[in-house]
């Protein structure tokens, strides 16, 4: 296997920049430590949780000097998609960032995203791409007649995106979103979502994630369970489709594929994220190697294995949610850390309707007592 760019390797000190300063950039550094990682963010917000615990750049992500303290690193990384590309093309040449600019661009665009997702071999739902007001006539019937408008960038936990089932509807969703550049998705039949990542060094070494559960809350991922419950032969067709779409789009880093499981254990490919996932938060306590160090590991050239949880694992996400009175409805914290197997991981963010501020993960000795943990300690969760 190679070195990282700087000639350095695992044992002496490294450097590694992130766009973007949020709780992924928090958990990427906290797992670079052990490493002899030293972590650089360029974020925006004073407030951002990973200056906790990494040299913080204040900055705007396209501001030159920010972007000179990245430039430094041995290698750059992203912490989520909505970063502008200008940002990335500014570091082109003078640090590796991984994963690639044209990685970021293709996956933060939805109807870009889907056509190459086509193209690595793999299935998604039927999609009509709306740009202008003449994309509308028809579409909905060429998807299925029902549908999810979707903004074909900035859009996620839920947001810019709305249910149509008629023509009528269409229109309305098109113009609340603000008339821009939008994908409209068929309606899928399907049993469950799953999601699974994979890592690829530059040397080529290829790893993967487990494949787990996921449910969804108004938009926003809820839980995640870890082993998933799906037809025999499941998680290698994820795992066949996440290294076709890994190689095909030339990775370097990590990328997180999003499923639609359909009845009979096909798959189809809702969405990749360029980066750790919300449903990857379970490895860090499950035993074994995290998402979060399989990302930086990725990223500046160091071994590389496949990583999942040693136990039966579950993850609860923890969302700001205001009372009748507007006032925060707090989670019962007490009852939480009395719950067997439980650990909470915060992300010293103010409180915000809607906004995600922590997640609960839960181990177990096995998977029946796993689910029944988890289904005790769902209420105590706004």
């Amino acid at each position: 296997m190679t070195t990282p760019t700087s000639g350095t390797t695992l044992g002496r000190e490294l450097t590694l920049g992130i766009l973007g300063g949020g709780q992924l950039a928090q958990m990427l550094a906290l797992a670079a430590l052990p490493l002899g990682v030293r972590v650089t963010v360029l974020e925006p917000d004073a407030q951002a949780p990973a200056r906790l615990c990494a040299r913080h750049l204040h900055a705007p992500y396209t501001d030159p000097a920010g972007l000179e303290g990245l430039a430094a690193c041995d290698a750059v990384t992203l912490e989520f998609e909505n970063i502008p590309v200008e940002a990335l093309a500014a570091l082109e040449g003078r640090v590796p960032v991984r994963p690639a600019g044209s990685l970021l661009a293709r996956s933060k665009h939805r109807a870009r995203e889907k056509q190459a997702l086509r193209d690595a071999g793999a299935t998604t739902a039927p999609f009509e791409i709306i740009e202008a007001e003449g994309d509308l006539d028809g579409a909905l019937a060429r998807v299925g007649g029902r549908g999810i408008l979707k903004t074909s960038e900035l859009g996620y936990d839920g947001k810019g995106q709305a249910r149509v089932s008629s023509d009528a509807e269409l229109w309305v969703a098109w113009a609340d979103l603000g008339r821009v550049p939008c994908v409209l998705e068929g309606f899928v039949t399907f049993e469950r979502e799953v999601s699974l990542a994979v890592a690829r060094t530059p040397s080529g070494e290829v790893a993967f994630g487990p494949l787990v559960e996921n449910v969804h809350r108004d938009g926003i991922l809820r839980t995640s369970v870890y082993p998933a419950q799906v037809p025999q032969g499941t998680e290698a067709r994820a795992r066949e489709l996440a290294r076709a779409v890994a190689d095909a789009w030339n990775l370097e880093g990590l990328i997180t594929l999003e499923f639609f499981q359909l009845p009979g254990g096909d798959l189809l490919v809702n969405e990749v994220a360029p980066r750790v996932h919300n449903s990857g938060h379970l490895t860090q306590d499950g035993g074994g190697l995290s998402q979060f160090e399989a990302q930086v590991r990725a990223v500046l050239d160091l071994p590389l294995s496949d990583w999942a949880p040693l136990h039966p694992t579950a993850m609860l996400n923890v969302v700001g949610v205001d009372g009748p009175d507007g006032q925060a409805l707090e989670p019962d914290w007490a009852a939480i850390d009395a719950t067997p197997g439980t650990r909470v991981h915060l992300y010293h963010k103010a409180h915000r309707h809607g906004r995600k501020v922590g997640h609960v993960n839960l181990v177990a000795p096995d998977a029946d007592t796993l689910r029944e943990r988890l289904s005790s300690l769902e209420p105590l969760v706004p």
